[in-house]
């Protein structure tokens, strides 16, 4: 099953470390952010989760939960959780789903066979309140993610759902935005009174929303 962007993310029922979970009771009026690990006690995937379980401050701020995703036993993530907090200093703090039987990974595609036909590659979906998928990423294997670049990306989301702007290249939280074309001059004098610098008609650029 693919899935894109402003789908509605399926719902379903699991096994994780924190006990029996339905996907879209566990989200319920929160953002969320559902990410897939090849496979248990790998390298690359132990600093993911001990890196992720840092920045719960920071997805607890933006009213994000986060859940993780591994096809193996719920007995084995007991284990690897031990092996995380001490060797990447935090221990797990946030669901990881036990997914053996590949029940989610297969719902959610993230199983490639032309990579592997047993392990996920290492896929992440952002998911709004509306539980609809906001932004999806796949990486292979031998790569871990930048989850700076996730929060990056959920400030983005964040910000232009509520205003009617986009944020340009490379931009961080609190830097200037793009009124979007939708918007005519004529309303866009309505909420930017003080203007906007415009090197092209279609390109007008304002400080971030409040």
């Amino acid at each position: 099953m693919t899935i894109h962007i402003g789908d509605t993310a399926p719902d379903f029922e699991a096994e994780t470390t924190e006990g029996s979970i339905k996907f879209h009771d566990y989200i319920e009026g929160k953002w969320a952010v559902l990410f897939s690990h090849p496979k248990n006690f790998t390298p690359v995937c132990t600093t993911e989760l001990g890196y992720t379980s840092k920045l719960k401050s920071e997805f607890d701020k933006r009213n994000v939960k986060v859940i993780g995703l591994s096809v193996d036993q719920l007995s084995d993530h007991a284990q690897w959780a031990k092996d995380i907090e001490e060797t990447q200093g935090s221990a797990l703090n946030f669901p990881l789903i036990a997914d053996h039987d590949r029940k989610v990974a297969l719902l959610y595609d993230m199983i490639h066979p032309n990579a592997s036909d047993t392990m996920t590659v290492r896929t992440v979906f952002v998911i709004g309140p509306d539980k609809k998928v906001k932004m999806s990423l796949n990486y292979p294997a031998s790569t871990g993610r930048n989850f700076d670049e996730i929060l990056r990306v959920i400030d983005s989301l964040q910000l232009t759902a509520q205003h009617k702007v986009a944020t340009p290249v490379n931009w961080k939280s609190g830097e200037d935005v793009i009124i979007v074309p939708a918007v005519s001059d004529e309303d866009a004098r309505k909420q930017y009174p003080g203007g906007w610098k415009a090197p092209r008609p279609y390109l007008r650029i304002v400080p971030q929303p409040k």
